[in-house]
């Protein structure tokens, strides 16, 4: 059994030499063919920047789609209650002499409760 492990870890050894080969060849490659963009970034610069970006993007995501989803859901449950409390409020005012005003000083966004008649 461990000679099985060293043999994978050997693999595991082996493949990221490669690929610190590859990624050394791709550098050289592109220095050896494109010398006049010394002033530019290196594309496998960007490259690597891009990978760490897509990376930071899919941690946030990851971190802020629960967010997302209840901020949805909360503001479902807003706007179920606040029709629930204006159509109990209309019963209301049907059945008492009041109507709706369409402001209110403590919070001008929801209807208030008058008189309909001025007694």
């Amino acid at each position: 059994m461990e000679a099985e492990v060293d043999k994978l870890e050997l693999m595991f050894q082996k493949a990221d030499s490669d690929l610190d080969y590859i990624q050394y060849r791709l550098e050289y490659e592109i220095k050896a063919n494109h010398p006049d963009s010394a002033g530019k970034k290196n594309p496998v610069t960007l490259l690597k920047e891009l990978t760490a970006l897509k990376s930071r993007y899919q941690t946030l995501y990851a971190r802020f789609k629960p967010v997302v989803v209840e901020q949805k859901e909360t503001k479902s449950r807003i706007c179920t209650t606040l029709n629930k409390t204006m159509t109990m409020i209309q019963e209301l005012q049907k059945h008492t002499d009041l109507e709706l005003s369409s402001k209110c000083w403590l919070f001008p966004w929801t209807p208030t409760l008058l008189p309909l008649s001025s007694e």
